[in-house]
């Protein structure tokens, strides 16, 4: 059995001949194969120092044979592969990936990014290199906060395109709807803001779209951190709001309603009034709302005594709940106990204004109430301030935004400071 084993292995390819050749022919004399059978222990020899040679070719070769083929395969092994989403990546390729440096921009909630990252098994969605406009002195790594995941804003250079997933014509023009995936315009159309926390102040800035020079101030001057408030009253206003949206503000726009002393404090044309209809309410709510796109919620002008009446404001703020928009009462005439606890009950993000800081046209008295808005945000977090497009307020407010992202307060838009029943804080 022995010589049988050894005149195989005798009769075996020389390894070191190309593959798929036989260079070495059998032995066919007689004295040949005398020899062999009269020398057991050279077989011996022989047939373990082929072995060996085959053990130590194993140990660093894989040895393979192709289907439909007789050549035999020897090829030494590869470097360890690793499959990433149905591609294969080399271990120094993967070294050198995962040295990359991570994009400052980030949407979804960031406290949630490294424990989805570690439970999931399925490769992480590329992130998005979104550069968001920031004016001197803001922070560099914008992100949202938004446990749902829920996309906040649009990219930026797309902020001023209509979105037509989240438009309706009507007769009064195309009307802000949620999209058939659910997302609200309030959504869409938001300004992002950081997760940092700590002190954060919104600043809306009224009466945009009445004087062409008082929106070119306001557009060219204030910091994109502002958000504008566009009158439906206003001329122009899609062409406006197409700019604003590109220097990165948050848009809102302004609906009248009937005030104390009413008429002779007049708001203008389609005034929300108590003396109307709920349907007609509607009607001119929807005027106000198709006068332009873009914008992430309404707000009121004047109305002091349409938002205290419970009965007026309530088909109002359910409208705007079913549109995914946000609302905000610039605290002019309080709207109420009740207005917050309604609108969150309608689904609609609310935000109430704790100051009017231009009440008195004086330069002094604006710098004050910029001041408290500070102190405000000191001692809660947040403060929430508006004013008019007059010459004077966009000189201070875009003066003292930038003086105040230097000291560590944060400006956001409208959405970011918003109580909204559909996204935790």
């Amino acid at each position: 059995m022995i010589r049988s084993i050894a005149e195989s292995l005798f009769l075996m390819n020389d390894l070191n001949a190309p593959l798929g050749m036989n260079n070495r022919q059998p032995p066919k004399s007689h004295t040949q194969t005398q020899s062999v059978n009269t020398s057991t222990s050279g077989g011996w020899a022989l047939a373990g120092l082929v072995l060996g040679i085959i053990v130590v070719l194993n140990a660093y070769t894989l040895i393979t044979t192709d289907r439909g083929s007789t050549e035999t395969i020897v090829r030494l092994a590869e470097d360890p592969v690793v499959e990433v989403a149905d591609q294969q990546v080399s271990t120094t390729e993967q070294a050198q990936t995962e040295a990359e440096p991570e994009v400052e921009i980030i949407y979804g909630d960031p406290d949630l990014q490294d424990t989805a990252s570690e439970e999931s098994s399925l490769p992480a969605p590329e992130p998005r290199e979104d550069v968001i406009q920031v004016s001197p002195g803001g922070p560099r790594i914008i992100t949202v906060r938004d446990p749902n995941a829920i996309q906040i804003g649009q990219p930026p250079d797309q902020a001023h395109l209509k979105v037509d997933e989240a438009l309706e014509e009507s007769p009064y023009g195309a009307l802000p709807k949620r999209t058939s995936e659910g997302r609200r315009p309030v959504d869409i159309h938001a300004r992002p803001w950081s997760s940092a926390g700590g002190k954060r102040i919104t600043v809306v800035i009224t009466g945009l779209g009445l004087s062409q020079t008082g929106t070119q101030r306001a557009l060219a001057e204030l910091p994109p951190e502002i958000t504008l408030a566009f009158a439906p009253t206003g001329n122009s206003l899609d062409r406006w709001m197409r700019e604003a949206r590109k220097k990165g503000h948050e848009v809102l726009i302004q609906v009248p309603m009937e005030p104390f002393n009413y008429p002779q404090v007049n708001p203008g044309p389609n005034t929300l009034r108590l003396a109307s209809s709920a349907q007609t309410n509607i009607d001119n709510l929807h005027w106000a709302l198709g006068r332009m796109t873009n914008y992430s919620g309404v707000m009121n002008y004047l109305g002091a005594r349409f938002m205290n009446e419970e009965g007026a404001m309530q088909p109002i703020l359910d409208e705007l709940g079913q549109r995914g928009l946000l609302y905000f009462n610039d605290g002019s005439g309080a709207g109420g106990s009740t207005l917050p606890n309604n609108a969150l009950r309608a689904g609609v993000p609310y935000l109430n204004g704790n100051l009017i800081i231009d009440s008195s046209n004086d330069a002094g008295s604006i710098r004050s109430k910029l001041k408290a808005l500070e102190s405000l945000a000191e001692a809660r977090g947040t403060a929430v301030g508006s004013g008019s497009a007059l010459e004077l307020t966009i000189k201070e407010v875009a003066d003292w935004a930038n003086d105040a992202k230097k000291r560590g307060f944060e400006i956001v838009g409208a959405a970011a400071l918003s109580k909204d029943p559909e996204r935790s804080r």
